[in-house]
């Protein structure tokens, strides 16, 4: 347990942070998820249109350093190439 004042305020600060960022990682991973199932459900329509949302989730998330901005492209990239792929 902290001693001192400052690594009370500390242990606090990071706590929070952490159930923060938890919380943008989960909302990533879900929305890489309703791409994936909008693939294999074969309607390319709506994975366009979820695609592009998930898009914005995967650049705000990296812009918080939450990931690295290249893990988040790769993932960018391959959900495209998943959507395209579709007949």
């Amino acid at each position: 347990m902290a001693n001192t004042a400052q690594a009370r305020k500390r242990a606090r600060q990071g706590a929070k942070l952490n159930s923060h960022n938890s919380a943008l990682r989960s909302m990533m991973r879900t929305a890489v998820k309703r791409v994936r199932q909008a693939v294999e459900a074969g309607d390319k329509n709506a994975a366009n249109e979820v695609l592009r949302n998930t898009t914005s989730v995967l650049d705000r998330v990296a812009d918080k350093q939450i990931i690295h901005k290249n893990k988040a492209s790769r993932h960018k990239s391959r959900l495209a190439a998943a959507v395209k792929a579709m007949a």
